[in-house]
């Protein structure tokens, strides 16, 4: 840890009286407030004078997971990057105060494999807190980077582990997890003291065997929506993700994810509506009792999830003032739903939906489309696909516009479970991404022509579409708007921009030279407006190089933090191009049947973060380019022994000589085809 005395600046002790959250100048939680509407209600910088906007400092960062959200209270600005690294910097000069390494890799042991660092962070109080890999929260003190408290809120011994931000509220902070798709894990969220680390509640989200009792009166509710024996396979609902706090009914409200395993007919026998899955749930903040539920997708079967953020807004709809929760989930669905009750107001695509022609308004439910649950020996393709029609990285509401910003995604995934064994089914071991199903993630019609992205302009009331920008490939940044008429996003092409707010007129765009898909934030120090941004390429988009219409290298991509105002006059160090291509190796042979060995073993543990097809999208090294599989007791060194562990690389110790040969035969088959191509295919 590196601890520094704080700047003049620095002033993160301010008294409990004085509430950060509530100036407008500090951006202290993951959506800028507890309304999560990824506002900023500054105006300095607007639609007139953007063009102004120059970089004031920027500062690299190592080389791993960096698509992150900073925050900013009282002139210091936090980022939690790679596996939960917190630093403070002076927001006005970029000077670094301090840094805290949680040494998570190390410890995080198979929880490792599926990788992708930490999204954010909280504050409250003069603290930080953070979730990590291994699944510690963390009290941070904001002042000097002192651990105040450590809290270890998921088993050591399962594939859980938390990526998503903390949320802090009425002096408590709340976490969830990730691992349902990797692993038999029943969901959860708990809430801690934020002075002391001690645990004031926990809310499960799907119940577990009703042997073994029920937690809550919820629970027993739930239960009676799940068959067979759900409980042997955890169900899943992880809240990896979002969660709002709603100050006017002092409600923590949740987005739930999907089931474990994805296969409705595996989970529970294809009956029920698998409460809390896919939902949107809402507790009371102080005890963490049930409220009320939407579920987005009943009896949920295709890694669909409610975990995208949800923002907070009154709107007048009918002539009528509600107070209304907003969201986005993957299934391709805008929701607007009255967050007093949890009844569904209204619900309309934003994107190409093939899964269902509507939903219900009268019953709140799908009218599903009759091919939609791959039935036996049929194939279906999905419109979305699992990667969603949003992902987690965020959309804004604008109150001054009363607009919506969805950083939109349009791709589709084929499904169908043929050769899968439903009553004797067992999970791939070793955290393996495994559904249940046969996912095609690059189907014939939405390969690379037809995958798209774009950022749209949605109006809530009326549930149609006002401006929309088409964005390169199918991944696009998160997003910022503010009160002066702008919205910020990134893009992975490597130029960060703003539009107009009100028209979708693009009046800014910086050249980032690396990816930008972390989503912006906006605050002020000393009356002066700034904007800050992470580049670099990270997370769940990195599977999916093969679609990718830039190259992205993970070896040379710029991990850095850019803040930009009015006048700034920063430069960038030149960028030197470093194209990939595919290591020289005289001595590979052909053998089909290894490579389709080492292929579904490459599928299951490594494409999450080495790309589908060995091609990789900057979140891990593309292997087809490196000499590592051309060893056998280099690539040993690396995969079963776990060298590079530090640096992200999780260890696979389980592998026998055979598994190895079958990877490394399938990565060196992969540069082979590279090889032969007339230009590089990324």
């Amino acid at each position: 840890m590196i601890a520094a005395a704080c700047l003049s600046t620095c002033t993160t002790d301010t008294p409990e009286a004085a509430d950060p959250a509530q100036d407008a100048a500090n951006w202290t939680g993951f959506g800028g407030n507890s309304d999560e509407q990824h506002y900023s209600a500054l105006d300095q910088i607007d639609a007139d004078n953007v063009g102004e906007l120059g970089l004031v400092w920027s500062m690299d960062l190592p080389q791993q997971n960096s698509v992150s959200a900073p925050l900013a209270v009282d002139g210091v600005l936090y980022t939690a990057t790679g596996y939960s690294v917190v630093r403070a910097i002076d927001a006005v000069t970029g000077k670094l105060l301090w840094e805290y390494d949680p040494q998570v890799p190390e410890a995080a042991g198979r929880k490792l494999r599926q990788g992708w660092g930490i999204r954010g962070l909280a504050y409250g109080e003069g603290r930080l807190y953070v979730g990590t890999h291994d699944g510690r929260l963390l009290g941070i003190n904001a002042k000097d980077g002192t651990l105040a408290w450590s809290a270890q809120t998921l088993p050591k011994d399962n594939a859980s582990f938390i990526s998503g931000p903390a949320r802090y509220f009425d002096g408590k902070v709340i976490i969830g997890f990730g691992g349902g798709d990797v692993s038999d894990v029943r969901g959860y969220v708990t809430a801690y003291d934020a002075k002391t680390g001690s645990q004031l509640w926990r809310f499960w989200t799907v119940p577990g065997n009703p042997s073994d009792g029920f937690e809550n009166k919820a629970m027993e509710m739930a239960a009676k929506t799940w068959a067979g024996e759900w409980w042997k396979y955890g169900g899943g609902g992880t809240v990896w993700n979002a969660m709002t706090y709603d100050r006017s009914t002092n409600s923590m409200i949740l987005g739930v994810g999907n089931g474990s395993p994805w296969n409705h007919k595996i989970r529970s026998e294809g009956k029920g509506d698998n409460l809390f899955l896919a939902s949107i749930v809402a507790l009371d903040a102080d005890t963490g009792e049930y409220k009320w539920h939407y579920q987005v997708n009943p009896g949920e079967s295709w890694d669909y999830n409610a975990s995208m953020d949800m923002e907070l807004a009154d709107l007048d709809i009918g002539g009528q003032q509600r107070k209304v929760l907003m969201t986005a989930p993957k299934n391709g669905f805008f929701y607007v739903i009255d967050r007093t009750t949890g009844k569904l107001i209204s619900a309309e695509p934003f994107v190409k939906v093939s899964w269902a022609s509507k939903i219900d308004l009268k019953t709140g439910r799908p009218v599903e489309n009759p091919d939609a649950r791959y039935a036996d020996g049929k194939t279906f393709t999905m419109w979305p696909g699992p990667v969603g029609a949003h992902t987690w990285l965020p959309m804004a509401y604008n109150p001054k516009t009363r607009l919506v910003y969805i950083p939109a995604i349009e791709m589709a995934t084929s499904y169908n479970d043929v050769g899968i064994e439903r009553k004797n089914w067992k999970r791939t071991p070793g955290n393996a991404v495994d559904g249940g199903a046969n996912p095609n993630f690059v189907v014939p019609d939405a390969g690379p022509t037809n995958a798209t992205s774009a950022l749209i302009a949605w109006d809530p009331v009326t549930q149609k579409q006002v401006w929309k920008v088409p964005t390169p490939g199918p991944w696009n940044g998160g997003i910022m708007t503010t009160a002066g008429n702008l919205v910020f996003q990134g893009r992975i092409d490597g130029t960060f921009d703003a539009y107009a707010a009100d028209t979708g007129k693009k009046v800014w765009s910086f050249a980032a030279q690396a990816p930008v898909t972390a989503p912006p934030i906006s605050y002020s120090v000393n009356g002066k407006q700034y904007v800050t941004v992470i580049t670099g390429m990270g997370t769940s988009g990195s599977a999916f190089g093969t679609l990718l219409p830039v190259s992205i290298d993970y070896r040379t991509q710029a991990r850095r933090i850019l803040t930009f105002a009015i006048g700034g006059k920063g430069t960038l160090p030149k960028q030197v191009a470093t194209p990939v291509e595919p290591v020289a190796d005289p001595d590979y042979t052909a053998d089909a049947a290894l490579e389709l060995q080492g292929l579904m073993k490459f599928a299951r543990q490594c494409a999450v973060c080495h790309g589908v097809d060995a091609i990789a999208a900057g979140h891990a090294p593309d292997l087809r380019a490196s000499s590592v599989p051309l060893d056998a007791a280099a690539f040993a060194s690396v995969v079963r022994d776990g060298i590079l562990v530090p640096n992200g690389m999780p260890r696979f110790e389980e592998y026998t000589d055979a598994d190895l040969a079958a990877v490394r035969q399938y990565i060196r088959a992969e540069a082979a085809k590279w090889r032969t191509t007339a230009k590089p295919q990324k």
